[in-house]
Formats: C-alpha cells, sequence, structure tokens
C-alpha cells in the first residue's frame, strides 16, 4: 500500500543506490523500461519512490481512490523520472529535481532548465500504465507515443458497436471479417494500442486527433501475429497509418507491436527519419528492460517476456 504523503517515513534504513548510467540512444534508437506493480512490493521503497516527486505529484497520487491506483501513479512518476535520469551524461542528475510541462494539448516534456554552461539532451519520452504493468518509452530527436493494454481487457459494449464509435470504416471492416470472439477480441485490442500510440506520438491528444480520422495497416501479415490487413503472407509485418486528412495528420511514422510477458500488449510509434526521402522503411532498433529502479534492471530483448508481433524491428 502507498502511505499517504504526510505518513512517509523520514529515516530509511539504507539510501537507494545509484541508477545504473546509460548512453542516449542513437539515431533511430528507442529505449524501453516497464515495471510489474506486483513485483514491487516493499513499504519502504514505495514510500523512497515517493520522495522523488513534487509536492503536486503527491498531491495528485494520494488524491486517488484506492491503493492500487495509488501505486500504479506513483511507479509512473517514478519510472519517468528515474529513466530520464538515467540518460543525463554530462553529470549527474537527481530524479528528484527533473521539472516538467506540458504542450498545448496536454503532452508532458521535460522542462530542462535554462543554462548557457548545459546544453540539455534533444531526449523525448512518454509513458503508459494499466493496474498491472507501467511502461516508459524514450528516443533522441524522435517524437514517440506509447500504449499498453491487458491482453484480456474488458470490453463492456459489443467490439464492432465500440469500433463502429472510434474506428475508421476499413477497420471496422476488417474487424467484422473475423468470425473467431477471442480472435476479434486480440485484434481489436492490438488495434487500439496501435492508435492511441500514434496519437499521443503526434502529441495533440484524442480530441484534436480522433481515432476515427487515420487507418492502421499492416502491409503483410505475419502467421498467428498482427492481422489487420487484407494481405495474407508469412513474412514480418509492416504497420502503416493511412488518413484522409493529410494537413493535419501525417505518414511519417514508423510502429512496433510487442507482447509483453504474455500478459499485455504494447504499442510503439515514432517519427521516422526526416533525412530519409520517399517511402523508404528503416526498421526500429529497440531496446528494452523490465525493472525495479535502483534494484533491479533486466534486459529483456529478444526473450519470451518481449516478444514482437508487429512492425520492422531490429532487437539490441
Amino acid at each position: 500500500m502507498v502511505m499517504n504523503v504526510r505518513c512517509l517515513q523520514r529515516n530509511f534504513s539504507s539510501a537507494l543506490p545509484p541508477l545504473v548510467p546509460l548512453h542516449l540512444p542513437s539515431k533511430l534508437e528507442t529505449h524501453f523500461w516497464y515495471i510489474l506493480p506486483d513485483e514491487v512490493t516493499n513499504t519502504s521503497l514505495l514510500n523512497q519512490y515517493m520522495e522523488l516527486l513534487s509536492p503536486s505529484e503527491k498531491l495528485n497520487v494520494n488524491q486517488l481512490r484506492g491503493d492500487n491506483n495509488r501505486k500504479g501513479a506513483l511507479l509512473a512518476r517514478a519510472l519517468v523520472r528515474t529513466t530520464i535520469a538515467r540518460y543525463q551524461t554530462n553529470c549527474q542528475v537527481d530524479p528528484s529535481s527533473l521539472k516538467f510541462r506540458r504542450n498545448k494539448y496536454g503532452k508532458p516534456e521535460v522542462d530542462w532548465p535554462n543554462d548557457d554552461n548545459r546544453c540539455p539532451p534533444p531526449l523525448h519520452f512518454n509513458i503508459s500504465h494499466t493496474s498491472s504493468l507501467v511502461a516508459c518509452g524514450v528516443t533522441v530527436d524522435m517524437p514517440i507515443g506509447i500504449d499498453v493494454e491487458e491482453k484480456q481487457r474488458r470490453i463492456n459494449n459489443n467490439i464492432l458497436a465500440f469500433a463502429k464509435r472510434y474506428f475508421s470504416p476499413e477497420e471496422v471492416k476488417i474487424l467484422s471479417a473475423i468470425s473467431d470472439p477471442d480472435l476479434q477480441h486480440q485484434e481489436f485490442i492490438k488495434l487500439w494500442t496501435l492508435k492511441e500510440a500514434y496519437v499521443k506520438a503526434l502529441g495533440r491528444g484524442f480530441s484534436a486527433a480522433p481515432f476515427k480520422t487515420f487507418t492502421i495497416r499492416s502491409r503483410v501479415v505475419t502467421e498467428g501475429g498482427f492481422h489487420l490487413s487484407e494481405t495474407q503472407g508469412s513474412e514480418a509485418s509492416e504497420i502503416v497509418v493511412e488518413s484522409d486528412d493529410p494537413e493535419n495528420l501525417t505518414s511519417n511514422w514508423e510502429f512496433a507491436l510487442l507482447d509483453l510477458a504474455g500478459s499485455h500488449y504494447a504499442a510503439i510509434c515514432v517519427e521516422k527519419d526526416k533525412s530519409i526521402g520517399g517511402e523508404a522503411s528503416i526498421p526500429m532498433r529497440l531496446t528494452a528492460w523490465k525493472t525495479i529502479p535502483f534494484i533491479k534492471d533486466e534486459r529483456v530483448t529478444g526473450t519470451d517476456a518481449f516478444r514482437v508481433v508487429g512492425g520492422l524491428i531490429k532487437q539490441f
């Protein structure tokens, strides 16, 4: 249980160890970090995470109802702060010293101090969480959006009725062609996750980029994998976005669709390198870690805990 701010322990048994520093992601590279909240059970550690947060963040966490909701929100903020702090190569940064701002659509960004002696890194991040998984994606010089969803997320309404409210006609048509209810549910979750990641990468929010205004497709289908395409095949799939409103939405994006720990889908959307002309597709360079900040970092790229379901990916 996450303790109330007024009841936080002030004298911890030991100081937190330093974070393992990392070099900033290289061009076209994405780093992905995630926490499984059920694995973070030490109350003292949770209290130490709380001490990393700003007063307003602490207030927001403690105003939430339910221990699980408070814990998830706390871990989300702690993951953002500790992840970003790893990448400050010119000097060590205390995660608690980081400040954030929001763009006009509400997407959070790091509010770097104006210091002539220090050039802040061109770092982009995005975060997503469910009650059972918290994730953060990091890039340099590339906008990023991520989303995570439980595979067994319950849909209160009929899936097709729900899809007709939010998805494009092309996407509804493809979902309607899937006769198996379980498979249809899985494809719905995958598609929702990809669309959410795209809107977050745009940095505009749902109201400025409604789901109905664009279509997510897979150009080629992998057997047993991502099916949202009318084309059948067995090669690796490239996920693309198409829009009827090119002035407001662009197609210059790359996607990854992932299976995390066998229980969640994760989608990553990053802007393509603008120096690459035409329709050239360069595989996304991706490295992933499961973490308990300050305690354990486990590289999971290429393992059963981090399986690529769709997209052109090189894992490192």
